[in-house]
């Protein structure tokens, strides 16, 4: 009887674990001594230097290829951009350090990657619980990759972004390093607990302030404040203000060319004509939404529901995303007070899928959202994905969320070095949440190890790529004035 009993609590268990698709049955410390065991196949040493390889591509033509996918029109924006800084031009090459390291050694252990986790892409946004968390927030990249990519790109920018400010040496080294120790000793800490407490972890503001309370002046403190209220009162009802005013008693967004142009205008050239005919503004939301609203759970469309079209434009957002298709859809619920503007912006192959394989989803603005959820602790809860024609006809790949949602960032034109260390240490930690949510925390804790000697050859990393960069930038300045772009 009992060997009956243990026989089928033996079929039971494997029925479970077959319907919850476990497939690793090694423990946790199993887990952790086979990371350290990839020391030996991937030693500390093979991460900390970059040398260019003797066929690497030229970064112009890398930055030529994405360009062809992109509205033709607003390159010259994109490259004005991208040509500001140095730090600018990081900004928007992801595609080219995406290149680079796929001839940089890895462990082999997937993550969901960023796939661009520079530093101006970690910043504050609401929590649906309307809560002020931090976290990463952009996705357009994001795919099953090395988790060892994310980290160099992070740790890249925080030494250019250092070098653009000037910062010493030692200054700069100090919040590379910095960064790399929070990436550590998190996944340390999120290997020892269960995985719904790792799953539900987040940073929200009066956890940072508690935790860097004595680390930060009074002055420090203020100003951290009045940055979160500042992107607290970032929402629906300031986008409304700042982009759209009343005429003939409906309000209409205001046109900016190019960085915003609505669609009533746009349908006046020969091309709009040609697809949009007769404006309908209705009509047009509605087949934004149409596709859209069935990629959310059946409370949401409940809610979006209730919301109604009033106007809708184009608008160029960031700077590795510009020329990519981005729309902005103002909508009212029940009066003009009760506004909602959802920003609807196009998904095109991730930087890192050429490298690490096509992703699993065939639609790109679904991958976006489907990774941003697997990552980010709280994510705004509109959104979505669809399909829409561009002015040519083709259907687009697009990912819907609000424009705009308590989001705020650092100012990194004004931070100084010990402010760069500790957004630094912060976002080291968030890297290792949305890698521990999504990957093997256990081998990669295990390979990380508590030695400083991990954080030591990813600062040298960020040194000789930071160098690369400069180089980069040089030629990219030097094909502008040619004409070559």
């Amino acid at each position: 009887m009992a060997l009956r009993d243990t026989k089928l609590a033996f079929k039971v268990h494997s029925i479970v674990q077959e319907a919850m698709c476990v497939t690793d049955q090694r423990t946790s410390e199993e887990r952790k001594e086979h990371g350290r065991e990839l020391r030996e196949t991937c030693p500390f040493s093979a991460h900390s230097s970059w040398e260019a390889p003797t066929d690497r591509p030229d970064p112009i033509t890398l930055i030529k290829e994405q360009g062809e996918s992109r509205v033709q029109e607003l390159l010259p924006l994109r490259y004005e951009r991208m040509s500001a800084s140095a730090f600018t031009f990081y900004r928007g090459g992801a595609l080219i350090m995406a290149s680079d390291l796929s001839h940089t050694p890895t462990t082999g252990i997937e993550v969901q990657a960023c796939g661009d986790a520079h530093i101006s892409n970690f910043g504050f946004f609401n929590s649906p619980e309307r809560h002020t968390v931090f976290d990463i927030n952009d996705f357009d990249e994001t795919t099953r990759g090395p988790w060892e990519w994310d980290v160099k790109r992070l740790a890249a920018s925080v030494e250019i972004c250092g070098r653009d400010r000037g910062f010493s040496d030692k200054d700069r080294k100090r919040a590379v390093r910095t960064c790399i120790r929070g990436y550590r000793e998190a996944m340390t800490t999120f290997s020892q607990m269960g995985h719904l407490d790792v799953w539900y972890g987040h940073l929200d503001i009066d956890t940072l302030m508690a935790q860097f309370s004595d680390k930060v002046t009074k002055k420090q403190r203020k100003t951290a404040e009045k940055l979160v209220g500042k992107a607290k009162a970032k929402n629906s009802a300031r986008a409304i203000t700042k982009f759209t005013e009343v005429v003939d008693g409906e309000l209409r967004i205001i046109s900016d060319p190019p960085v915003i142009v609505p669609l009533r205008d746009l349908a006046q050239d020969k091309r709009g004509a040609e697809l949009y005919g007769e404006v309908d503004i209705e009509r047009l939301v509605r087949l934004a939404l149409s596709e859209y609203r069935h990629t959310l759970s059946e409370d949401k469309r409940r809610l979006i529901d209730l919301y109604h079209g009033v106007d809708i434009a184009h608008k160029v957002v960031g700077v590795g995303s510009v020329g990519t298709r981005a729309i902005i859809v103002v909508l009212e619920g029940a009066d003009r007070n009760d506004p909602l503007v959802l920003q609807i912006k196009e998904a095109q192959e991730s930087v890192l899928e050429r490298f690490c394989g096509k992703s699993k989803y065939s639609q790109h603005g679904q991958r976006v959202v489907e990774g941003q959820r697997a990552i980010q602790s709280a994510s705004d809860m509109f959104l979505g994905w669809c399909r829409l024609p561009d002015l040519d006809g083709q259907l687009k790949d697009f990912y819907v969320r609000q424009l705009w949602d308590g989001k705020g960032s650092i100012d990194l034109t004004v931070i100084d070095e010990e402010r760069l260390a500790m957004l630094s240490e912060i976002c080291g930690w968030t890297l290792a949440h949305a890698h521990a949510r999504t990957g093997d925390r256990f081998e990669i804790a295990g390979y990380l190890g508590e030695s400083k000697d991990f954080d030591k050859a990813i600062a040298k990393f960020a040194v000789a790529y930071a160098d690369q960069n400069e180089a980069d930038y040089a030629r990219f300045m030097q094909a502008l004035e040619a004409g070559e772009l």
